[in-house]
Protein backbone atom coordinates (compact mmCIF):
# COMPACT_ATOMS: atom_id res chain seq x y z
CA UNK A 1 0.00 0.00 0.00
CA UNK A 2 1.44 3.39 -1.25
CA UNK A 3 2.26 5.73 1.45
CA UNK A 4 1.97 8.84 -0.46
CA UNK A 5 -0.96 10.88 1.01
CA UNK A 6 -3.60 12.20 -1.78
CA UNK A 7 -4.33 16.34 -1.56
CA UNK A 8 -7.56 15.73 0.15
CA UNK A 9 -5.91 13.64 3.06
CA UNK A 10 -2.89 16.04 3.27
CA UNK A 11 -5.66 18.66 4.46
CA UNK A 12 -7.16 16.03 6.84
CA UNK A 13 -3.96 14.81 8.32
CA UNK A 14 -1.18 16.29 10.94
CA UNK A 15 0.65 18.86 8.51
CA UNK A 16 -2.14 20.67 7.46
CA UNK A 17 -1.73 24.06 8.06
CA UNK A 18 -3.30 25.84 11.21
CA UNK A 19 -4.44 28.80 9.39
CA UNK A 20 -6.44 26.92 7.33
CA UNK A 21 -8.66 25.82 10.54
CA UNK A 22 -8.24 28.64 13.14
CA UNK A 23 -9.54 31.79 12.13
CA UNK A 24 -7.77 33.55 15.26
CA UNK A 25 -4.98 31.59 13.61
CA UNK A 26 -5.27 33.09 9.82
CA UNK A 27 -6.56 36.94 11.24
CA UNK A 28 -3.16 37.31 13.01
CA UNK A 29 -0.94 35.89 10.07
CA UNK A 30 -2.65 38.16 8.12
CA UNK A 31 -2.54 40.97 10.21
CA UNK A 32 0.99 40.08 11.15
CA UNK A 33 1.81 40.49 7.30
CA UNK A 34 0.33 43.19 6.76
CA UNK A 35 1.93 45.31 9.67
CA UNK A 36 5.34 43.80 7.92
CA UNK A 37 4.71 44.87 4.43
CA UNK A 38 3.86 48.60 5.56
CA UNK A 39 7.40 48.59 7.73
CA UNK A 40 9.10 46.57 4.56
CA UNK A 41 8.70 50.00 2.19
CA UNK A 42 10.54 52.70 3.82
CA UNK A 43 13.55 50.03 5.04
CA UNK A 44 13.62 48.59 1.15
CA UNK A 45 13.49 52.53 0.01
CA UNK A 46 16.49 53.18 2.40
CA UNK A 47 18.59 50.14 1.25
CA UNK A 48 18.28 50.83 -2.27
CA UNK A 49 19.79 54.08 -1.91
CA UNK A 50 22.62 52.47 0.07
CA UNK A 51 23.08 50.59 -2.85
CA UNK A 52 23.00 53.13 -5.29
CA UNK A 53 20.05 51.68 -7.12
CA UNK A 54 16.24 52.81 -7.70
CA UNK A 55 13.91 52.36 -5.15
CA UNK A 56 11.68 50.16 -7.11
CA UNK A 57 14.79 47.38 -7.04
CA UNK A 58 14.79 47.26 -3.25
CA UNK A 59 11.17 46.58 -3.27
CA UNK A 60 11.29 44.25 -5.98
CA UNK A 61 13.88 42.31 -4.09
CA UNK A 62 11.89 42.55 -0.69
CA UNK A 63 8.80 41.00 -2.46
CA UNK A 64 10.80 38.12 -4.46
CA UNK A 65 12.51 37.55 -1.21
CA UNK A 66 9.54 37.27 1.07
CA UNK A 67 7.47 35.44 -0.98
CA UNK A 68 10.37 32.61 -2.51
CA UNK A 69 11.49 31.86 1.01
CA UNK A 70 8.06 31.88 2.93
CA UNK A 71 7.48 28.40 0.14
CA UNK A 72 11.47 27.03 0.61
CA UNK A 73 12.85 28.76 3.96
CA UNK A 74 13.57 26.53 7.25
CA UNK A 75 12.08 29.02 9.87
CA UNK A 76 8.50 29.88 9.50
CA UNK A 77 7.25 33.11 9.76
CA UNK A 78 10.78 34.43 9.48
CA UNK A 79 10.98 37.81 7.03
CA UNK A 80 13.79 37.79 4.11
CA UNK A 81 14.33 40.64 2.02
CA UNK A 82 16.48 43.37 1.06
CA UNK A 83 18.60 44.34 3.88
CA UNK A 84 21.26 46.88 4.87
CA UNK A 85 24.01 44.38 5.09
CA UNK A 86 23.90 43.19 1.78
CA UNK A 87 23.57 46.74 0.18
CA UNK A 88 27.03 47.77 1.54
CA UNK A 89 28.78 44.40 0.51
CA UNK A 90 27.24 45.26 -3.34
CA UNK A 91 27.11 48.39 -3.39
CA UNK A 92 30.75 49.05 -4.29
CA UNK A 93 30.28 46.68 -6.97
CA UNK A 94 26.98 48.48 -8.78
CA UNK A 95 29.04 51.77 -8.48
CA UNK A 96 31.89 50.70 -10.08
CA UNK A 97 30.91 48.49 -12.56
CA UNK A 98 27.15 48.91 -12.68
CA UNK A 99 23.82 47.05 -12.16
CA UNK A 100 24.07 44.40 -14.37
CA UNK A 101 27.45 43.55 -12.15
CA UNK A 102 24.87 43.39 -8.94
CA UNK A 103 22.03 41.40 -10.40
CA UNK A 104 24.82 39.18 -11.35
CA UNK A 105 26.63 38.60 -8.00
CA UNK A 106 22.88 38.36 -6.10
CA UNK A 107 22.59 35.19 -8.68
CA UNK A 108 26.18 33.62 -7.90
CA UNK A 109 25.63 34.51 -4.31
CA UNK A 110 22.24 32.30 -4.16
CA UNK A 111 24.42 29.52 -5.77
CA UNK A 112 27.05 30.25 -3.05
CA UNK A 113 24.48 30.07 -0.54
CA UNK A 114 23.09 26.65 -1.29
CA UNK A 115 26.61 25.10 -2.11
CA UNK A 116 27.28 26.18 1.31
CA UNK A 117 24.08 24.80 3.08
CA UNK A 118 24.49 21.41 1.36
CA UNK A 119 28.16 21.12 2.54
CA UNK A 120 26.28 22.03 6.43
CA UNK A 121 27.51 25.56 7.00
CA UNK A 122 24.35 25.71 9.03
CA UNK A 123 26.09 23.31 11.74
CA UNK A 124 28.60 26.18 12.68
CA UNK A 125 25.54 27.67 15.04
CA UNK A 126 26.34 25.52 17.46
CA UNK A 127 29.84 26.87 18.11
CA UNK A 128 28.08 30.51 18.61
CA UNK A 129 27.59 30.88 22.70
CA UNK A 130 24.79 32.08 24.66
CA UNK A 131 26.65 35.31 25.60
CA UNK A 132 27.72 36.34 22.09
CA UNK A 133 24.05 35.42 21.42
CA UNK A 134 23.06 38.11 23.98
CA UNK A 135 25.38 40.51 22.37
CA UNK A 136 23.56 39.86 18.92
CA UNK A 137 20.44 40.66 20.44
CA UNK A 138 21.46 43.64 21.76
CA UNK A 139 23.10 45.21 19.50
CA UNK A 140 20.14 44.68 16.98
CA UNK A 141 17.93 46.09 19.27
CA UNK A 142 20.77 48.97 19.35
CA UNK A 143 20.74 49.34 15.68
CA UNK A 144 17.06 49.01 15.10
CA UNK A 145 17.07 52.22 17.36
CA UNK A 146 20.08 54.12 15.98
CA UNK A 147 18.62 53.50 11.88
CA UNK A 148 15.31 55.46 13.19
CA UNK A 149 17.34 58.05 14.89
CA UNK A 150 17.74 60.44 11.48
CA UNK A 151 14.33 60.41 11.16
CA UNK A 152 13.80 62.09 14.51
CA UNK A 153 16.87 64.86 13.61
CA UNK A 154 16.16 67.95 11.89
CA UNK A 155 12.33 67.71 11.37
CA UNK A 156 9.02 69.82 11.78
CA UNK A 157 8.21 69.62 15.46
CA UNK A 158 4.96 67.59 15.12
CA UNK A 159 6.79 64.40 14.17
CA UNK A 160 7.94 64.67 17.95
CA UNK A 161 4.67 64.24 19.50
CA UNK A 162 3.34 61.93 16.67
CA UNK A 163 5.93 59.33 17.71
CA UNK A 164 5.21 59.84 21.43
CA UNK A 165 1.77 58.90 20.36
CA UNK A 166 2.34 55.86 18.28
CA UNK A 167 4.60 54.66 21.19
CA UNK A 168 1.46 55.23 23.50
CA UNK A 169 -0.94 53.53 21.30
CA UNK A 170 0.94 50.26 21.01
CA UNK A 171 1.64 50.16 24.82
CA UNK A 172 -2.01 50.93 26.07
CA UNK A 173 -3.89 49.13 23.19
CA UNK A 174 -3.34 45.92 23.88
CA UNK A 175 -4.70 46.08 26.95
CA UNK A 176 -8.13 47.11 25.33
CA UNK A 177 -8.07 44.32 22.93
CA UNK A 178 -5.52 42.18 21.06
CA UNK A 179 -7.41 41.25 17.88
CA UNK A 180 -6.03 43.77 15.81
CA UNK A 181 -2.37 44.14 16.29
CA UNK A 182 -1.40 47.69 17.98
CA UNK A 183 1.05 48.77 15.55
CA UNK A 184 -1.49 48.62 12.67
CA UNK A 185 -3.80 50.71 14.85
CA UNK A 186 -1.07 53.15 15.26
CA UNK A 187 -0.09 53.40 11.66
CA UNK A 188 -3.84 53.83 10.53
CA UNK A 189 -4.66 56.16 13.29
CA UNK A 190 -2.13 58.56 12.67
CA UNK A 191 -2.33 58.54 9.15
CA UNK A 192 -5.98 59.63 9.09
CA UNK A 193 -4.91 62.81 11.77
CA UNK A 194 -2.02 63.59 9.81
CA UNK A 195 -3.99 63.82 6.68
CA UNK A 196 -7.01 64.93 8.01
CA UNK A 197 -5.35 67.90 9.70
CA UNK A 198 -2.82 69.06 6.48
CA UNK A 199 0.16 68.09 9.36
CA UNK A 200 3.13 68.64 7.10
CA UNK A 201 5.19 66.08 8.38
CA UNK A 202 7.89 63.69 6.39
CA UNK A 203 6.38 60.44 4.93
CA UNK A 204 6.51 56.98 3.12
CA UNK A 205 6.46 58.59 -0.30
CA UNK A 206 9.04 61.11 0.93
CA UNK A 207 11.52 58.32 0.67
CA UNK A 208 11.03 57.41 -3.29
CA UNK A 209 8.79 56.42 -5.81
CA UNK A 210 6.68 53.29 -5.87
CA UNK A 211 6.70 50.94 -8.42
CA UNK A 212 3.58 50.39 -10.49
CA UNK A 213 3.89 47.53 -11.54
CA UNK A 214 5.36 43.89 -11.03
CA UNK A 215 8.92 42.93 -11.84
CA UNK A 216 9.42 41.20 -15.19
CA UNK A 217 12.00 38.43 -14.72
CA UNK A 218 15.02 38.39 -17.27
CA UNK A 219 19.20 38.46 -17.60
CA UNK A 220 21.88 40.57 -15.93
CA UNK A 221 22.85 42.85 -19.01
CA UNK A 222 26.80 41.51 -18.38
CA UNK A 223 29.32 39.60 -20.48
CA UNK A 224 29.32 35.89 -20.11
CA UNK A 225 32.92 35.85 -19.52
CA UNK A 226 35.37 34.26 -16.63
CA UNK A 227 36.61 38.23 -16.31
CA UNK A 228 32.59 38.84 -15.22
CA UNK A 229 32.65 35.91 -13.07
CA UNK A 230 36.07 36.75 -11.34
CA UNK A 231 34.79 40.54 -11.17
CA UNK A 232 31.26 39.53 -9.41
CA UNK A 233 32.44 36.30 -7.35
CA UNK A 234 34.54 37.98 -4.79
CA UNK A 235 31.59 40.33 -4.02
CA UNK A 236 28.83 37.14 -3.93
CA UNK A 237 30.97 35.59 -1.91
CA UNK A 238 30.68 38.28 0.82
CA UNK A 239 26.98 38.53 0.63
CA UNK A 240 26.59 34.75 0.46
CA UNK A 241 28.61 34.56 3.82
CA UNK A 242 26.68 38.02 5.35
CA UNK A 243 23.28 36.92 4.47
CA UNK A 244 23.57 33.45 5.89
CA UNK A 245 25.13 34.63 8.86
CA UNK A 246 22.65 36.98 9.78
CA UNK A 247 19.54 34.74 8.49
CA UNK A 248 21.01 31.57 10.80
CA UNK A 249 21.17 34.02 13.85
CA UNK A 250 17.83 35.60 12.97
CA UNK A 251 16.32 31.80 12.93
CA UNK A 252 17.67 30.72 15.64
CA UNK A 253 16.58 33.87 17.54
CA UNK A 254 13.18 32.52 16.64
CA UNK A 255 13.54 29.27 17.42
CA UNK A 256 14.40 30.57 21.33
CA UNK A 257 11.14 32.93 20.81
CA UNK A 258 8.59 30.41 19.83
CA UNK A 259 10.01 27.65 21.26
CA UNK A 260 10.20 25.83 18.06
CA UNK A 261 12.92 24.37 16.06
CA UNK A 262 13.48 25.00 12.55
CA UNK A 263 15.54 23.43 9.72
CA UNK A 264 18.91 25.34 9.54
CA UNK A 265 20.25 23.67 6.46
CA UNK A 266 16.90 24.20 4.63
CA UNK A 267 16.97 27.90 5.60
CA UNK A 268 20.36 27.49 4.22
CA UNK A 269 19.09 26.49 0.90
CA UNK A 270 16.18 28.39 0.79
CA UNK A 271 18.07 31.59 1.18
CA UNK A 272 20.19 30.64 -1.82
CA UNK A 273 17.11 29.63 -3.84
CA UNK A 274 15.19 33.24 -2.86
CA UNK A 275 18.55 35.47 -4.31
CA UNK A 276 18.63 33.10 -7.41
CA UNK A 277 15.14 34.12 -8.00
CA UNK A 278 15.56 38.18 -6.56
CA UNK A 279 18.62 38.34 -8.97
CA UNK A 280 16.68 37.62 -12.18
CA UNK A 281 13.65 39.46 -11.20
CA UNK A 282 16.29 42.37 -10.89
CA UNK A 283 16.64 43.01 -7.22
CA UNK A 284 19.26 43.51 -5.25
CA UNK A 285 19.66 40.34 -3.01
CA UNK A 286 18.74 40.03 0.93
CA UNK A 287 18.41 38.05 3.76
CA UNK A 288 16.42 37.46 7.06
CA UNK A 289 15.07 40.72 8.06
CA UNK A 290 15.31 40.94 11.76
CA UNK A 291 13.60 44.13 13.00
CA UNK A 292 10.91 42.96 10.73
CA UNK A 293 10.89 39.60 12.18
CA UNK A 294 10.61 40.46 15.33
CA UNK A 295 7.56 42.82 14.28
CA UNK A 296 6.23 39.16 12.82
CA UNK A 297 6.97 36.71 15.83
CA UNK A 298 7.26 39.06 18.74
CA UNK A 299 4.82 42.14 18.45
CA UNK A 300 1.85 40.23 16.07
CA UNK A 301 2.11 37.10 17.18
CA UNK A 302 2.41 35.31 13.82
CA UNK A 303 3.88 31.88 13.71
CA UNK A 304 3.65 30.51 9.89
CA UNK A 305 4.63 30.87 6.91
CA UNK A 306 1.67 32.37 5.30
CA UNK A 307 2.48 35.97 7.49
CA UNK A 308 5.68 36.00 5.04
CA UNK A 309 4.54 34.82 2.03
CA UNK A 310 1.57 37.56 2.60
CA UNK A 311 4.25 40.57 3.75
CA UNK A 312 5.76 40.40 0.15
CA UNK A 313 2.52 40.16 -1.62
CA UNK A 314 1.14 42.75 0.45
CA UNK A 315 3.63 45.04 0.17
CA UNK A 316 3.30 44.80 -3.89
CA UNK A 317 -0.54 45.26 -3.29
CA UNK A 318 0.44 48.27 -1.71
CA UNK A 319 2.85 49.73 -3.63
CA UNK A 320 1.15 49.39 -6.74
CA UNK A 321 -2.71 49.57 -6.17
CA UNK A 322 -2.90 52.05 -2.86
CA UNK A 323 -0.03 53.80 -3.80
CA UNK A 324 -0.79 57.24 -3.35
CA UNK A 325 -2.57 56.19 0.06
CA UNK A 326 0.93 54.40 1.36
CA UNK A 327 2.68 57.54 0.64
CA UNK A 328 0.32 59.71 2.72
CA UNK A 329 1.94 57.52 6.01
CA UNK A 330 3.72 59.90 8.27
CA UNK A 331 7.19 58.44 8.56
CA UNK A 332 6.55 59.01 12.83
CA UNK A 333 4.09 56.26 12.54
CA UNK A 334 6.66 53.63 11.36
CA UNK A 335 9.74 55.18 13.91
CA UNK A 336 7.30 54.37 16.44
CA UNK A 337 6.71 50.92 16.12
CA UNK A 338 10.66 50.37 14.91
CA UNK A 339 11.47 52.20 18.19
CA UNK A 340 8.57 49.74 20.09
CA UNK A 341 10.39 46.81 18.49
CA UNK A 342 13.73 47.88 19.76
CA UNK A 343 13.11 47.94 23.43
CA UNK A 344 10.82 44.89 23.14
CA UNK A 345 14.22 43.13 21.23
CA UNK A 346 16.74 44.37 23.63
CA UNK A 347 17.75 41.75 26.67
CA UNK A 348 17.47 43.92 29.62
CA UNK A 349 17.78 41.22 31.80
CA UNK A 350 21.27 40.58 30.98
CA UNK A 351 22.38 44.61 31.94
CA UNK A 352 20.32 44.29 35.20
CA UNK A 353 23.09 44.54 38.57
CA UNK A 354 22.00 41.38 39.65
CA UNK A 355 22.49 39.53 36.49
CA UNK A 356 26.00 41.16 35.90
CA UNK A 357 26.98 40.25 39.44
CA UNK A 358 26.22 36.29 39.07
CA UNK A 359 27.48 36.51 35.63
CA UNK A 360 31.09 35.14 35.09
CA UNK A 361 33.32 38.09 33.87
CA UNK A 362 34.28 36.31 30.88
CA UNK A 363 30.59 36.24 29.31
CA UNK A 364 30.10 39.77 30.13
CA UNK A 365 33.05 40.40 28.01
CA UNK A 366 32.39 38.87 25.28
CA UNK A 367 28.50 40.36 25.04
CA UNK A 368 29.95 43.41 25.21
CA UNK A 369 32.68 42.68 22.84
CA UNK A 370 29.96 41.70 19.78
CA UNK A 371 27.90 44.59 21.11
CA UNK A 372 31.13 47.19 20.32
CA UNK A 373 32.21 45.17 17.07
CA UNK A 374 28.25 45.26 15.74
CA UNK A 375 27.61 48.84 16.67
CA UNK A 376 30.88 49.97 15.74
CA UNK A 377 30.89 48.12 12.09
CA UNK A 378 27.08 48.15 11.39
CA UNK A 379 27.31 44.54 10.37
CA UNK A 380 26.07 41.88 12.49
CA UNK A 381 28.24 39.11 11.27
CA UNK A 382 31.53 40.61 11.97
CA UNK A 383 30.31 41.14 15.60
CA UNK A 384 29.04 37.27 15.15
CA UNK A 385 32.20 36.02 14.54
CA UNK A 386 34.73 37.69 16.24
CA UNK A 387 32.09 37.73 19.33
CA UNK A 388 32.46 33.78 18.58
CA UNK A 389 36.59 34.42 18.99
CA UNK A 390 36.84 35.95 22.33
CA UNK A 391 34.25 33.74 23.91
CA UNK A 392 36.97 30.83 22.27
CA UNK A 393 39.77 32.78 24.22
CA UNK A 394 37.69 32.86 27.41
CA UNK A 395 36.81 29.23 27.70
CA UNK A 396 40.53 28.23 26.77
CA UNK A 397 41.94 30.43 29.03
CA UNK A 398 38.98 29.12 31.99
CA UNK A 399 39.78 25.03 31.08
CA UNK A 400 43.29 25.70 30.90
CA UNK A 401 43.63 26.72 34.57
CA UNK A 402 41.69 23.58 35.03
CA UNK A 403 44.62 21.29 34.28
CA UNK A 404 46.97 20.20 37.97
CA UNK A 405 49.95 18.28 38.78
CA UNK A 406 50.34 17.10 42.41
CA UNK A 407 53.20 14.60 43.11
CA UNK A 408 53.12 12.10 45.83
CA UNK A 409 56.46 10.18 46.42
CA UNK A 410 56.38 6.59 47.86
CA UNK A 411 57.15 5.44 51.68
CA UNK A 412 60.73 3.91 50.02
CA UNK A 413 61.43 7.30 48.44
CA UNK A 414 62.19 5.11 45.05
CA UNK A 415 58.92 6.36 43.14
CA UNK A 416 56.77 9.41 42.85
CA UNK A 417 53.69 9.33 41.25
CA UNK A 418 52.43 12.52 39.77
CA UNK A 419 48.41 12.68 39.22
CA UNK A 420 47.54 15.13 35.99
CA UNK A 421 44.29 16.02 36.49
CA UNK A 422 42.21 18.09 33.94
CA UNK A 423 41.85 18.55 29.83
CA UNK A 424 44.83 18.85 28.63
CA UNK A 425 45.13 20.81 25.27
CA UNK A 426 47.50 23.95 23.78
CA UNK A 427 46.56 25.96 26.43
CA UNK A 428 47.06 23.83 29.42
CA UNK A 429 49.86 21.52 28.29
CA UNK A 430 52.48 24.43 27.22
CA UNK A 431 52.85 24.61 31.16
CA UNK A 432 53.19 21.03 32.02
CA UNK A 433 56.63 20.48 31.12
CA UNK A 434 57.83 22.82 34.10
CA UNK A 435 55.24 20.73 36.46
CA UNK A 436 57.91 18.46 37.13
CA UNK A 437 61.17 17.96 39.48
CA UNK A 438 63.09 17.42 37.51
CA UNK A 439 66.91 16.90 39.49
CA UNK A 440 65.02 16.02 42.59
CA UNK A 441 62.98 13.02 41.84
CA UNK A 442 63.47 9.44 42.61
CA UNK A 443 64.84 7.36 39.20
CA UNK A 444 61.15 6.36 39.21
CA UNK A 445 58.67 8.39 37.74
CA UNK A 446 54.77 7.80 37.45
CA UNK A 447 52.49 9.94 35.75
CA UNK A 448 49.27 9.01 36.25
CA UNK A 449 46.76 10.54 33.53
CA UNK A 450 43.27 8.58 34.97
CA UNK A 451 42.09 11.96 35.54
CA UNK A 452 42.92 14.01 32.57
CA UNK A 453 42.63 13.66 28.79
CA UNK A 454 44.84 14.39 25.86
CA UNK A 455 43.04 16.58 22.83
CA UNK A 456 45.50 18.06 20.93
CA UNK A 457 49.77 17.15 19.55
CA UNK A 458 50.77 19.88 22.11
CA UNK A 459 49.95 17.56 25.05
CA UNK A 460 51.60 14.78 23.48
CA UNK A 461 54.12 16.85 22.55
CA UNK A 462 54.59 18.55 26.33
CA UNK A 463 54.72 14.63 27.68
CA UNK A 464 57.39 13.33 25.32
CA UNK A 465 59.49 16.54 26.86
CA UNK A 466 59.21 15.85 30.12
CA UNK A 467 60.32 11.93 29.67
CA UNK A 468 63.02 13.46 27.12
CA UNK A 469 64.42 15.59 30.78
CA UNK A 470 64.01 12.84 32.74
CA UNK A 471 65.58 10.34 30.30
CA UNK A 472 68.26 12.72 29.96
CA UNK A 473 69.11 12.75 33.83
CA UNK A 474 68.48 9.10 33.87
CA UNK A 475 65.24 8.01 34.99
CA UNK A 476 62.86 6.07 33.54
CA UNK A 477 59.20 7.34 33.24
CA UNK A 478 55.98 5.40 33.08
CA UNK A 479 52.72 7.06 31.82
CA UNK A 480 49.67 5.21 33.15
CA UNK A 481 45.69 5.53 33.27
CA UNK A 482 45.11 7.06 30.04
CA UNK A 483 41.30 6.68 28.73
CA UNK A 484 41.21 4.74 24.71
CA UNK A 485 41.01 7.88 23.07
CA UNK A 486 44.07 9.73 24.89
CA UNK A 487 46.00 6.52 24.68
CA UNK A 488 45.35 6.23 20.53
CA UNK A 489 46.14 9.89 20.22
CA UNK A 490 49.97 9.40 21.97
CA UNK A 491 50.69 5.85 20.59
CA UNK A 492 50.22 7.55 16.99
CA UNK A 493 52.09 10.71 17.79
CA UNK A 494 54.77 10.26 20.96
CA UNK A 495 58.06 10.36 19.33
CA UNK A 496 57.12 11.43 16.15
CA UNK A 497 56.31 15.16 16.58
CA UNK A 498 60.19 16.04 17.58
CA UNK A 499 62.06 18.58 15.20
CA UNK A 500 64.21 17.02 12.46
Amino acid sequence: MSSTLSPSAWLRGSRRPSWLSDPKVLRTEVLGGLVVALALIPEAISFSVIAGVDPAVGLFASFTMAVTIALVGGRPAMISAATGAVALVIAPLNREHGFGYLVTAVILAGVFQIVLGALGVAKLMRFVPRSVMVGFVNSLAILIFMAQVPEMTDVPWPVYPLIAAGLAMMVFFPKLTTVVPAPLVSIVILTVITVAAGIAVPTVGDKGDLPSSLPVPGLPDVPFTLDTLTTVAPFAFAMALVGLMESLMTAKLVDDITDTRSSKTRESVGQGVANIVTGFFGGMGGCAMIGQTMINVRVSGARTRLSTFLAGAFLMVLCIVFGPVVSDIPMAALVAVMVMVSVATFDWHSIAPRTLRRMPLGETVVMLVTVVCVVATHNLAIGVVVGSIAAMVVFARRVARLAEVTAVTDPDGGTVVYRVTGELFFASSNELVGQFSYGTDPDRVVIDLSAAHIWDASSVAALDAVETKYAQRGKTVEIVGLNEPSARMHKTLSGELAGG
